[in-house]
């Protein structure tokens, strides 16, 4: 099954990239190659002993159990929740819920959490007479699947949060509120990484810092590109939470040779790494404060603002990015940062090209999949 939210939402705007609520040109649900898909839970770095992540859905066991019958009804009122957004008396914006969406969505928390021997039958595409007396093994009981999906469409909670796991690139990702779900757009920094990499190997065996990890997609991301030609990625992020579900995913794709996560803001984890780093990438956070009231639903009051306000004109965290680029990258070294759109890496170029000059060549903008010019790019001198 492949999860294509792509094609469902409108792409990002320049403005406000992240009200649209895209989510990932996802892999097929198999496991994927080198993960462990079980219900062990990493250790996380000694600061953030107390915080366990959340286990997804997909990775619980199915330790519940409920008649079909019950499950039909479970089924059915849902997709009427789910059809009533359209019967909304108030008029239809561009931040209204899509019940096309949230069908397919409901079709993705089935088989999440339900045995998929089942599918089938719940959905009545295969059914007998007698199929209402069955017992279903569920790895959540009826009653949260219930809040769930009230949840979804009345709380407005992201579909990933519902789910705890989100599909980018090649992964699948555990997410959880107090993280950043990672968007489609970012798999390209990746891509950027690989195409320096390929193209000189010196990349391939140093060291990288991915700032403002989040759920460490960027991270597990490049330590893959790199292969096992010696290079490692250290992932830093403020935020405990971040550092707890950002250690987990590194540890199911058993990267944890390749893969540091630290915690602390930008460069302070890494001070001894002066001068030193091959590479820097990072979605940081860059939207103005005032546009935070005016996100989708699902962003602005689900995800962490953190992750989000970028101060009054978006530029705060990146503008911090560029100086500290200056001081540790190693010379050759890349960088690749994501922004808010057109204006704002214009901005960022501007910086770098005129106060940073002495410091960066190659500074260029690189466009996202709807033609918008999200990254800065550039290497040290």
């Amino acid at each position: 099954m492949i999860r294509s939210f792509r094609l469902l939402t409108p792409l990002l705007s320049a403005a406000k990239p992240l009200r649209s609520f895209a989510c990932s040109s996802s892999p097929a649900r198999e496991p994927p190659p080198h993960a462990s898909f079980t219900e062990e839970k990493s250790t996380p770095p000694p600061s953030s002993l107390s915080i366990t992540p959340k286990t997804p859905l997909f990775l619980r066991k199915p330790s519940h159990a409920a008649p079909l019958s019950e499950v039909w009804k479970w089924h059915d009122w849902a997709k009427d929740l789910a059809s009533s957004v359209e019967d909304s008396s108030s008029p239809k914006n561009e931040d209204s819920l899509d019940s096309v969406l949230l069908l397919r969505e409901l079709k993705w928390l089935i088989e999440d959490s339900i045995e998929s021997d089942y599918h089938p039958v719940i959905t009545r595409t295969e059914t007998s007479h007698d199929d209402g007396e069955k017992s279903v093994s569920l790895r959540a009981s009826l009653e949260e699947l219930y809040e769930l999906w009230r949840q979804r469409i009345e709380k407005r909670r992201p579909f990933q949060y519902v789910v705890g796991c989100e599909h980018w690139r090649d992964l699948v990702l555990c997410v959880e509120e107090g993280v950043l779900i990672p968007r489609p757009e970012t798999e390209l920094i990746v891509d950027m990484v690989e195409e320096v990499v390929t193209r000189d190997g010196w990349f391939k065996r140093g060291v990288w810092a991915d700032l403002g990890t989040g759920s460490g997609a960027i991270a597990i991301g490049v330590a893959r590109v790199l292969g096992g030609c010696g290079g490692r990625v250290i992932a830093t992020d403020l935020s405990p939470v971040a550092i707890s579900v950002a250690g987990n995913n590194v540890k199911r794709y058993g990267l944890e040779g390749m893969i540091e996560v630290r915690e602390g803001s930008w460069f302070e984890p890494l001070r001894e790494l002066e001068g030193k780093l091959v590479g820097i990438v990072s979605n940081p956070p860059y939207i103005p404060s005032d546009d935070i009231p005016g996100l989708q639903a699902e962003v602005g009051r689900h995800e962490p603002r953190l992750a989000l306000d970028g101060g009054v004109d978006g530029t705060d965290s990146l503008l911090h990015l560029c100086d500290g680029a200056s001081r540790m990258l190693s010379s050759g070294g890349f960088f690749a940062f994501e922004t808010n759109g057109d204006k704002q890496s214009k901005m960022i170029v501007d910086y770098m090209t005129s106060d940073l000059k002495v410091s960066f060549s190659d500074v260029k903008i690189v466009s996202d999949f709807a033609g918008i010019g999200r990254f800065v790019t550039g290497f040290r001198l």
